[in-house]
């Protein structure tokens, strides 16, 4: 079945797209995701991690300062699978309130890290 496009088409989408501000709690969620991922890179490299989770430097580099408290659901599978770590301990370790306890927390968690 063939596509009818309006003759009246411009290609643009004219309708409005909006994201909700995040909430205080969840911008300290994900700066305490940012603080956990650091801390299990340990002294690897930016740049290896980034390159073994399949993201570009610049990505993980946001999520560890907090630029990006939101991650993708794959992009934090894949870092956590490069950094040892699973799905159900990093969510663990992110609902904690004290991110000092958090990070401490992680060293156990991944292998190598520390």
């Amino acid at each position: 079945m063939p596509i009818t496009i309006p003759d009246n088409y411009t290609g643009r989408y004219d309708g409005l797209m909006v994201r909700t501000a995040l909430t205080p709690a969840e911008r300290a969620r994900g700066e305490r995701l940012g603080v956990l991922l650091r801390e299990a890179r340990g002294a690897r490299g930016l740049a290896e991690v980034a390159a073994g989770a399949g993201v570009s430097a610049e990505t993980l580099r946001k999520i560890e300062t907090g630029r990006i408290p939101t991650p993708a659901f794959f992009t934090i599978t894949a870092l956590g699978a490069t950094l040892g770590i699973s799905l159900d301990v990093l969510a663990a370790l992110c609902a904690a309130e004290d991110d000092s306890a958090a990070a401490a927390r992680v060293a156990t968690a991944a292998p190598g890290a520390a």
